[in-house]
């Protein structure tokens, strides 16, 4: 317990400092940063190969933590996301106007997650607010599902690792659109 209490203060440090920790999810390891340094998500977009216009995830321990880059939903939007969270399931949802480009690529949404991982929640929260959730793979690599693997796609460009197991799932979450329920991606 003292050893992931240390980790998570590590983390929150290293995340404020603009580093990319990696992370395990509901199905495979993440990488993570602040959502607003947009030199910390530059440099994790550059280690994956992933093009900016494409946008990104956030994950948040609770919905509070997303309220300052979304729209706020209507009432049976809002129910849709209460039924689902904490949870494996992502929502592109409307994005605020002045949310930056580096998040919401080329769309005026932006894909939200509050996670049921216990270990990616704890790191939201000593953060104290939503993170850059993406695969720890580059672009067009199967997604690392181990610390191991993830040191093997990146090496040192991950200033940490929080070691832990995945969520179980096979596939990574699915992504549904809010605004007319279409899956996006199966899980």
């Amino acid at each position: 317990m003292k050893q992931a209490h240390f980790a998570l203060r590590r983390a929150r440090r290293t995340l404020s400092q603009g580093g990319v920790v990696a992370y395990p999810t509901e199905a495979v390891y993440g990488l993570g940063c602040d959502p607003l340094d947009d030199d910390a998500v530059g440099r994790l977009l550059e280690m994956k190969g992933r093009p900016v216009h494409k946008g990104l995830i956030l994950i948040a321990a609770e919905f509070s933590q997303l309220l300052p880059f979304i729209e706020s939903p209507c009432a049976d939007g809002l129910q849709l996301l209460r039924e689902s969270w904490p949870g494996p399931v992502t929502w592109v949802v409307a994005a605020r106007p002045e949310l930056p480009f580096w998040l919401r690529g080329n769309h005026a949404t932006v894909a939200v997650r509050v996670t049921g991982h216990p270990l990616a929640a704890a790191l939201c929260r000593a953060f104290g607010g939503a993170l850059v959730s993406t695969s720890a793979n580059p672009a067009g690599l199967p997604p690392a599902r181990s610390p191991l693997a993830v040191r093997r796609y990146f090496g040192e460009q991950v200033n940490q690792i929080l070691h832990g197991a995945t969520g179980g799932l096979r596939k990574p979450t699915e992504i549904r659109s809010l605004a007319d329920g279409r899956v996006l991606r199966p899980a």
